[in-house]
């Protein structure tokens, strides 16, 4: 079979151009893509920065997906044709220390669909089944596409251990910052405050469960947040930006004994300075969070069960032949999260 693909070929470069697939080997489902959405990294691989595994173009990128199961294997029994399905992109070795210490997250090996192999950008690709996770044939196809995110997302709040009634400040309202609002919530914070400056954003804050949304370069955020919790401090900030100045924001309305979890994906020379004596004297525990281990299928669970707002997160729809223009949208303070619709032109 002979479809297309948007292959990045580096240098800012996209080309939609022919992708040629066989009958799926044993073990593969091949995957009709329905909805992609562009990611932070898939902006920082067209700008030549690194994505969570190496990038060796061409290659089709897209890791955030939802589909329908085309062909399958003589040996997959855990999809059938027709089924809805969203993709796991992450694929560990299963041998290194990392992953035999259920550190796998950290598997040196990793490959990644839609960064180091052919991805979500294109009419159809072809995965190992071990990937694909079935999907309610009801969920909307550009609900399922966010499946990925909001698993990252998951893997995040496990990190940074919410506890009922605690208070949380999210930095950053672009589509992980809004997610983590949500989950957060659904967590028990007794109080959930959003930072971020772009308005439109805030009012979707507000529209998904915060209880302030606050213009960082228009008010002071510590002060703000101590006017809307009563609280000196937050127990738990969440930075989803990637520039130096949220990062020290989140160490300016922490409080003692809280956690830092610094989510975002920041440039490779992205450094800040550490206060050494608020790590010190405010106990405070500090944090990354890489990739989605483990929490595929509860994202599925969550987005089947309805209980987080996900489509006024979407703002922005392109076809195959749009790949370039949908992640320079995702660039702009313009847009939440921007989707490519691959079997449309």
């Amino acid at each position: 079979m002979v479809s297309e693909g948007a292959f990045f070929l580096g240098n800012k470069t996209i080309v939609v151009r022919p992708m040629e697939f066989g009958a799926p080997g044993p073990d593969e489902v091949l995957v009709r893509n329905m909805a992609v959405g562009v990611c932070g990294t898939d902006v920082h691989i067209f700008h030549g920065e690194p994505g969570s595994t190496d990038v060796n173009p061409p290659v089709v990128l897209g890791h955030e997906y939802s589909g329908i199961v085309e062909a399958v294997g003589e040996s997959v029994d855990t999809v059938r044709i027709g089924d809805h399905v969203t993709i796991d992109p992450n694929i560990y070795c299963g041998r290194c220390t990392a992953c035999r210490m259920g550190r796998k997250q950290n598997c040196p090996h990793m490959q990644g669909i839609g960064v180091s192999r052919d991805g979500g950008f294109a009419r159809y690709c072809m995965v190992p089944q071990a990937q694909c996770i079935p999907l309610d044939p009801s969920l909307d196809f550009d609900i399922g596409a966010m499946t990925e995110p909001l698993a990252c997302a998951l893997h995040g709040i496990d990190r940074a251990g919410i506890q009922p009634g605690q208070t949380v400040v999210v930095i950053g309202g672009g589509p992980i910052g809004l997610l983590m609002v949500q989950l957060a919530r659904l967590s028990g914070a007794s109080c959930v405050v959003l930072s971020e400056p772009n308005a439109m954003r805030r009012e979707i804050g507000l529209q998904v469960g915060a209880d302030a949304a606050i213009d960082p370069v228009l008010e002071d955020l510590r002060a703000r947040f101590t006017e809307c919790s009563g609280r000196d401090g937050a127990d738990v900030v969440i930075e989803c930006v990637g520039i130096p100045i949220a990062a020290r924001q989140a160490f300016e309305v922490a409080d003692r004994g809280a956690t830092i979890l610094l989510f975002s994906v920041p440039k490779q020379d992205a450094t800040v300075p550490l206060p050494l004596f608020d790590l010190f004297s405010k106990e405070l525990t500090v944090m990354g969070s890489f990739v989605n281990p483990d929490t595929h299928l509860r994202a599925v669970n969550l987005l089947n069960s309805g209980r987080l707002q996900i489509r006024p997160l979407l703002t922005h729809t392109y076809g195959l032949h749009g790949v370039d223009q949908a992640i320079a949208m995702q660039m702009t303070d313009a847009s939440i999260k921007v989707l490519v619709h691959p079997q449309e032109d």
